[in-house]
């Protein structure tokens, strides 16, 4: 996962795709691999920080039914957590653009999801002055 920062597109789509590629024979050891490996590189940069979200997203989708329901739950969690702090960072450069998206999350009569509230909030504390 090392090589997802490397600056040329094609290495990081290669990377993207075998991520997604183990992640059909081996969902829940791809899932928690891009976990352990975010965790342990919290201040990876934030486009190659995507790139394993990404796959996260696509090995979720496309093996929900085979996963435990205590993975899905804790990766499925800790992906919407990571997500979200992508977000606020890219918001501290970028907010009007990351708020324009944020906001059209917001229904009107449908209750928000936790985790688009808690980027919202962070959004805020984040750029207050």
């Amino acid at each position: 996962m090392d090589a997802t920062t490397d600056k040329d597109p094609l290495v990081q789509e290669q990377i993207y795709n075998a991520l997604c590629y183990l992640g059909e024979s081996e969902p829940e050891e791809i899932l928690n691999s891009c976990d352990e490996y975010l965790r342990q590189h919290d201040k990876l940069a934030y486009p190659h920080r995507v790139i394993i979200l990404k796959a996260m997203e696509t090995v979720v989708k496309n093996s929900i039914a085979l996963l435990d329901k205590s993975t899905a739950k804790e990766v499925v969690q800790d992906w919407q957590q990571a997500a979200s702090n992508v977000l606020v960072a890219v918001g501290q450069r970028f907010i009007n653009k990351v708020m324009e998206e944020v906001l059209t999350k917001f229904q009107p009569g449908i209750l928000p999801h936790y985790f688009v509230m808690q980027t919202f909030a962070n959004l805020s504390v984040s750029n207050g002055e």
